[in-house]
């Protein structure tokens, strides 16, 4: 399912408008990363918890040349599924 597809699935099941729907997608995704960057995590009852997680600097190595390279410590997103998603998907 892409944007558009789920835009469509909102507004089937909200029954508003096109727009209106995209604007809501829209804010939904602003609000999420929005305070991921603030390093809060956002959790929706039922579907999951969207949290920030710290990556280890590493050595990786180029699969082009085979060099070794080192990979710098970074923060990635996170996501765990709430117990409700995960029945609905079984």
């Amino acid at each position: 399912m892409n944007k558009d597809q789920l835009i469509e699935a909102i507004i089937a099941k909200s029954g508003s408008s096109k727009k209106e729907g995209a604007d809501a997608l829209d804010a939904m995704v602003a609000a999420v990363t929005g305070a991921l960057k603030k390093n809060d995590k956002v959790a929706i009852a039922g579907f999951g918890v969207f949290s920030v997680s710290k990556r280890a600097a590493r050595s990786g190595v180029n699969p082009k040349t085979g060099a070794k390279i080192q990979i710098p410590a970074m923060k990635v997103p996170k996501f765990k599924a709430g117990k409700a998603l995960k029945e609905a998907v079984r």
